[in-house]
């Protein structure tokens, strides 16, 4: 008897300390939100870390997207000459990119490069107690710190996911042009009279913002509530790839459940 109350005791605590996090999550959510205005009265700020967050988790983006869109070509091809549709290639290979790869890759490597570097930095500030000296100074560092990076993943995101799609594309159209014979005009042709800007184009878009609120969300607020120790900023970066990865596949089954159900 004993041992199962200490089980659900157990239990009990760890839904608590879940509860707990939700909670201080969400609150630091609303506190990033209100800081947001401020961070716009401060273009410098917010250069800087798209600069960080962005632009260095182009080249990634540019080298996968480029594979992924030649690998899907390739796999296309291979399935649709079976049916003597091997001109819908291009088809295929656009609505996959822009309905789901395209957002779903972005967020991935955006979670595994860009939110991981976010979670180490803030962290670090708080181990060497940088965090604390600013608001000893009377410096918010929700303002100065956290909101900046806050509002530049949320920008780099649907950014890098239009990018991504771009160079995919491309890969794929290489390769079905240049290694499997498909004319150029069939590619061009079939992609545009069957791709629709706003059901398919902007609902990939529309993820794409919502996976970037997501990552970046969970990659500050884990270097902000980290543990000030090695162990616990190696933690905190590990739930932020972890946390980020299944918060974007799960929000994508939901999100296409909603945008493209029948």
């Amino acid at each position: 008897m004993i041992a199962i109350t200490n089980w659900l005791q157990r239990i009990g605590h760890r839904v608590l300390e879940r509860l707990l996090g939700i909670g201080r999550a969400s609150l630091f959510l609303v506190q990033c939100l209100m800081s947001i205005p401020y961070v716009l009265t401060r273009p410098g700020l917010l250069i800087a870390q798209l600069y960080s967050v962005g632009v260095l988790t182009l080249l990634i983006i540019l080298v996968a997207g480029l594979f992924v869109g030649m690998v899907l070509a390739l796999q296309a091809y291979i399935v649709l000459v079976d049916f003597g549709a091997e001109d819908s290639i291009s088809l295929m290979v656009s609505l996959s990119i822009l309905r789901e790869l395209g957002p779903v890759f972005t967020g991935l490597l955006f979670a595994g490069r860009a939110g991981s570097a976010l979670t180490a930095e803030i962290g670090l500030m708080k181990s060497t107690e940088q965090l604390s000296g600013m608001e000893m100074m009377a410096v918010n560092p929700m303002k100065y710190i956290i909101a900046p990076r806050f509002l530049a993943g949320i920008i780099s995101v649907p950014l890098l996911t239009a990018i991504f799609m771009a160079v995919a594309i491309l890969g794929g159209y290489f390769v079905a042009t240049e290694m499997l014979g498909i004319y150029e005009g069939v590619f061009w042709s079939q992609m545009q009279t069957k791709v629709d800007f706003y059901v398919d184009l902007m609902n990939g878009m529309i993820k794409s913002l919502v996976f970037g609120v997501v990552i970046v969300w969970i990659a500050v607020f884990e270097g902000y509530d980290c543990i000030p120790t090695s162990e616990g900023l190696s933690r905190a970066t590990t739930r932020t790839v972890v946390h980020g990865s299944l918060a974007v596949l799960g929000l994508d089954f939901i999100m296409t459940a909603l945008m493209f159900s029948v």
